[in-house]
């Protein structure tokens, strides 16, 4: 009973930030009360006085989550359907606050691969959507559902490989070196979870005309998971494996792992920002979220892209400023 108290709290809180105090500290002052409440002598038997201590606890857990006494009174928020890679690389977690602060407007970050944060956005479950596949963001904007693409900050990808480079790649183009990797059936890890990363990579391989997904399972392992799962993934089992430079550098558990690929002009990687369409999801929070586009696009988020870096590295080079899409 105690074990679905403590699922119930977590649950329950997940959704919910004090204004300068964190959901796992609730949580915690929650499991603490509720234990209290069950594990009190006599509890363990189950008399009308424990089923009566059982509610009360509830019903008080209720009122600590939804009361205003404990919550300050409601921040507006808008939710940012984003990549995995702005989350892994720590530029959200660097560039919000500033926007937070002068706004006044919560962000809530849902990090998924792109084609899940597509998905999303089009399902209405965002206000606006933050990735990096620029042909399927601007079919999103052609589909109506949403109302115009800015391009926001690119990097790029790079391929890495264990130190011993099975395949021989270090220091070819991306073409030869897929081609090397397929051909000596080295083991390389795709994300495989239709992500803007995983899209970029089909691409790649289209490009060299070999269709590597047919060998799932052998040497190509698709691992259905976000950058930093694939990473851990990849250098676990020995595999090369296609990622965004930002993350990579961000990326704590390298091993003796290295850049093999780098620099072409096929791996750039641009990101754009869209307002999700209000006509099709009248959810939307149009205004707020169009705020948050401005400052992302406009001097002041610019500025915040460019000066984050890690370990002395720049990971993102704003470049906002030409539209691309349509307007509804």
């Amino acid at each position: 009973m105690t074990q679905a108290f403590i699922l119930f709290v977590n649950v329950a809180t997940v959704k919910h930030k004090t204004k300068g105090r964190s959901d796992r500290g609730c949580r915690y002052i929650l499991v603490l009360f509720l234990y209290s409440m069950l594990m009190s002598p006599g509890s363990r038997t189950l008399t009308m006085c424990t089923y009566w201590r059982v509610f009360s606890a509830f019903a008080l857990t209720l009122a600590l989550i939804t009361s205003p006494a404990v919550y300050a009174k409601d921040t507006p928020f808008i939710v940012v359907q984003s990549t995995t890679s702005t989350q892994n690389s720590g530029l959200l977690d660097a560039i919000l606050p500033a926007f937070s602060e002068e706004q006044g407007i919560e962000v809530r970050v849902v990090a998924v691969g792109t084609g899940q944060a597509i998905r999303n956005a089009a399902n209405g479950d965002g206000d606006v959507l933050l990735v990096h596949a620029k042909s399927a963001e601007e079919t999103f904007v052609e589909q109506g559902l949403g109302i115009e693409r800015f391009d926001v900050m690119y990097n790029d990808f790079v391929l890495i490989g264990p130190e011993n480079d099975p395949a021989g790649i270090n220091g070819s183009d991306i073409t030869d070196a897929l081609s090397a990797i397929a051909r000596t059936q080295a083991t390389f890890a795709s994300r495989g979870d239709d992500s803007g990363t995983h899209k970029a990579e089909l691409a790649l391989w289209a490009s060299t005309g070999i269709d590597a997904p047919a060998d799932s399972g052998r040497w190509y392992r698709e691992t259905g998971s976000g950058m930093g799962a694939t990473l851990n993934i990849a250098i676990a089992m020995g595999a090369y494996t296609l990622t965004d430079r930002a993350t990579w550098i961000a990326f704590g558990n390298k091993g003796d792992y290295q850049i093999m690929v780098q620099g072409d002009d096929r791996l750039f990687n641009q990101y754009g920002v869209i307002l999700v369409n209000p006509e099709k999801h009248p959810n939307v929070k149009a205004e707020e979220a169009q705020r948050f586009i401005d400052w992302l696009t406009g001097e002041q988020g610019q500025n915040a892209i460019g000066q984050y870096q890690v370990e002395g590295q720049q990971l993102f080079f704003p470049n906002a400023g030409k539209r691309t899409g349509s307007t509804n």
